[in-house]
């Protein structure tokens, strides 16, 4: 443990205790609406991204950081969303990646759930760039790596706001000729699960008339949950639930989102057997188009708010 390495272990265990009540006594100050309730979370940032041909385009890039996930999403107007941040070795590539594209400040930052393939390298990239908003769930855990992020998070002065279906994330105006752009959590849609991925934030994108679907590791628990409360599931790009789990994108989901693409974040030769045969043989039966991080390497989505393109780089 980090906080104090010559302490006595009773006493490591009551400073975490605290920086985790702390975690929640934040979160809970700064979201107190029903899933019901429209909050919104305004972002800035000084423009970094020029229109590519035509029309402005939105950049979805699907990082290849193995079994695990990574999302950095590029809007015309210069913000910058990044969802998940790999495992704990996955650091030193994604902010060489960040840096490539000539980003200082990620507006938006959101830990989708507290496990180490998601959240691994999160404290790192906070440490790294300027940041507008960390967005997490209300759900702690106990190991390493989500101290680390708390003690990043809190080093930065942010405060934390919870992740919960209604939340609605400002992404500021476009230019008047420009596709619109929005976004909203919608999920988790309750406070308590048995299992930490149903936990996992999930965030609807929608630029002009192509949308996206970002799941984290939500699973049917949750699935289930999202076609109960939520009429605006639709999606184009639908990124797989739980790196292509049995568990996650039942058929009674697919029907709903009814993507035309979808990727599978993953890992080559993984231990889990991820993504099973189940998931796989449900997206090629509903006609997706499918495209995976361990065939493919990192995966670029590009759209101009009528059209969406796909490039790759193994």
């Amino acid at each position: 443990m980090i906080f104090d390495r010559n302490g006595s272990r009773e006493k490591r265990a009551w400073i975490f205790m605290g920086m985790a009540l702390i975690f929640l006594l934040v979160i809970g100050t700064t979201g107190c609406a029903t899933s019901s309730e429209q909050t919104s979370v305004t972002i800035s940032s000084q423009a970094n991204e020029k229109p590519m041909g035509s029309q402005p385009t939105l950049k979805v890039t699907y990082l290849d950081v193995g079994q695990a996930d990574s999302i950095l999403i590029q809007i015309p107007n210069g913000r910058n969303i990044l969802i998940d941040a790999g495992n704990n070795e996955d650091a030193e590539m994604i902010i060489s990646y960040l840096k490539k594209q000539e980003i200082h400040r990620l507006d938006v930052v959101i830990g989708t759930h507290p496990h180490e393939d998601h959240i691994g390298s999160l404290d790192k990239v906070i440490k790294t760039f300027d940041i507008g908003q960390v967005i997490m769930p209300k759900v702690t855990t106990n190991t390493q790596t989500f101290k680390d992020v708390l003690t990043a998070i809190q080093d930065k002065g942010i405060k934390i706001k919870e992740a919960k279906a209604g939340l609605k994330l400002d992404l500021g105006s476009t230019e008047a000729a420009s596709p619109q752009i929005s976004a909203e959590i919608v999920a988790p849609n309750s406070s308590e699960y048995e299992d930490m991925n149903n936990y996992s934030a999930v965030l609807r994108l929608v630029y002009g008339q192509n949308t996206f679907l970002f799941t984290g590791d939500a699973e049917d628990v949750s699935e289930k949950e999202m076609l109960a409360s939520s009429s605006g599931l639709k999606a184009d790009v639908l990124k797989v639930g739980h790196h292509g789990s049995s568990s996650s994108t039942t058929q009674e989901f697919l029907n709903k989102v009814s993507p035309k693409y979808a990727v599978i974040s993953v890992g080559k030769d993984n231990t889990y057997g991820h993504p099973t045969s189940s998931t796989l043989n449900r997206l090629k039966k509903s006609g997706v188009e499918l495209d995976r991080t361990d065939e493919l390497g990192t995966i670029v989505a590009e759209s101009d708010g009528r059209e969406i393109s796909f490039k790759t780089n193994k």
